[in-house]
C-alpha cells in the first residue's frame, strides 16, 4: 500500500470482507522507501486464536496477517470482542496462538519456551499498561531502574540511563516521588520511561490513555510520538480512542477477529487522519460508543 494514500471501500465491498482483497492490502511483499529495503520488525503470519471446542468454538483471532516495520507507530482499533486485546496478548506471549506464526526480528516467538521465552520478553519487549503497573513501594527512579536491573545492567550505568530518559520525557521532578504522590499523567509517563529505558525492539501499549484525563492523555500521546519519531521506538498500540489513534502513522481495524481495514497517515495532517479514522469507524458500525 502506498504510504501516502488512504483506501476506502464502499459498504458492499467491506461487508464481503474477501480474504484475498484484505491480504492484498495488508500483507504486502517487501516494500521499498527511497530505494532502500524496509526492515520488518514484526510479522504476523496467518495467526489464529480459538477458544472452546468443536461444539462451541469462538474465533477470537481468525487468520490475521500483517507486518510492522522497524520504527513504525501502529495503532489497532476495533469494537469490543473484535480480537484486538487477544492479538496483543499473543504478540506479547502472554497467550499462545492456536495456529500461525509471530516473528519478531525474524525469530518465531511461538516456538519459544522456558528461558528462551523469558529472555525474549526481558530483552525485546517494553510494556505500557492502562493501569500503569508501577510498584507502590518504589519511587519513580527505582521503578524505572528496575527494568534495567532485571536485564542485569551494570549498576554504575543505571543512574545515568534513568536520568537520561527522565530528561527526555521531562519527568525529572517525579524521580523521587512514590506512585501515590504522582498524578495519573506522571505515572503513565514514568511507565513510558520504564518501557523504553532498556531499548526494547518493540513497545506494546494497551489502552495507554484509558485511565487519564484529556490533558494528561495529550501529554502522554506527545511522549509516545516523541519516543517514535525522536528515539526510533517501534510501537504497537491498542486503543478505542480515535484521537489517540491519530497520533500513530498507521491504523489497523479489526472486526470479528479479522482484519477489516487499514489506514496510513502518509502526508496527511493529524486532523485529516483523525477524520479518516472517524469515517472507517462509521463503516464499522456507526456508533462510536461501540468502539471500546
Amino acid at each position: 500500500m502506498d504510504g501516502g494514500r488512504a483506501f476506502f471501500y464502499n459498504r458492499d465491498s467491506i461487508g464481503q470482507n474477501k480474504k484475498g482483497v484484505v491480504e492484498s492490502l495488508l500483507f504486502c511483499a517487501e516494500k521499498k522507501k527511497g530505494g532502500k529495503s524496509v526492515e520488518k520488525l514484526l510479522e504476523i503470519q496467518h495467526m489464529m486464536k480459538y477458544y472452546g471446542n468443536k461444539s462451541s468454538l469462538t474465533k477470537a483471532v481468525d487468520d490475521i496477517s500483517f507486518s510492522v516495520e522497524k520504527g513504525e507507530f501502529t495503532a489497532v482499533m476495533g469494537a469490543s470482542g473484535s480480537g484486538k486485546t487477544t492479538l496483543l496478548n499473543c504478540i506479547s506471549t502472554i497467550d499462545r496462538v492456536t495456529g500461525g506464526h509471530i516473528l519478531v526480528e525474524g525469530k518465531d516467538v511461538t516456538k519459544l519456551r522456558g528461558r528462551g521465552l523469558s529472555r525474549f520478553r526481558r530483552e525485546k519487549l517494553g510494556f505500557i499498561f492502562q493501569d500503569f503497573n508501577l510498584l507502590d513501594t518504589l519511587n519513580g527512579f527505582d521503578n524505572i531502574a528496575l527494568a534495567l536491573q532485571i536485564q542485569n545492567e551494570k549498576p554504575g550505568r543505571i543512574p545515568g540511563k534513568v536520568e537520561e530518559i527522565a530528561r527526555k520525557l521531562n519527568i525529572q521532578e517525579v524521580l523521587k516521588k512514590y506512585p501515590y504522590q504522582m498524578s495519573g499523567g506522571q505515572k503513565q509517563r514514568c511507565a513510558c520511561a520504564r518501557a523504553i529505558v532498556t531499548n526494547p525492539s518493540l513497545i506494546l501499549a494497551d489502552e495507554p490513555t484509558g485511565a487519564l484525563d484529556s490533558q494528561s492523555a495529550g501529554m502522554l500521546l506527545d511522549n509516545l510520538q516523541f519516543l517514535n519519531q525522536e528515539l526510533g521506538a517501534t510501537i504497537l498500540m491498542v486503543t478505542h480512542d480515535p484521537l489517540c489513534a491519530s497520533y500513530s502513522g498507521r491504523v489497523l481495524f479489526l472486526k470479528d477477529g479479522k482484519l477489516f481495514h487499514e489506514l496510513r497517515k502518509g502526508e496527511s495532517s493529524r486532523k485529516e487522519f483523525f477524520d479518516q479514522i472517524i469515517h472507517v469507524i462509521a463503516l464499522l458500525g456507526g456508533d462510536l460508543s461501540r468502539v471500546v
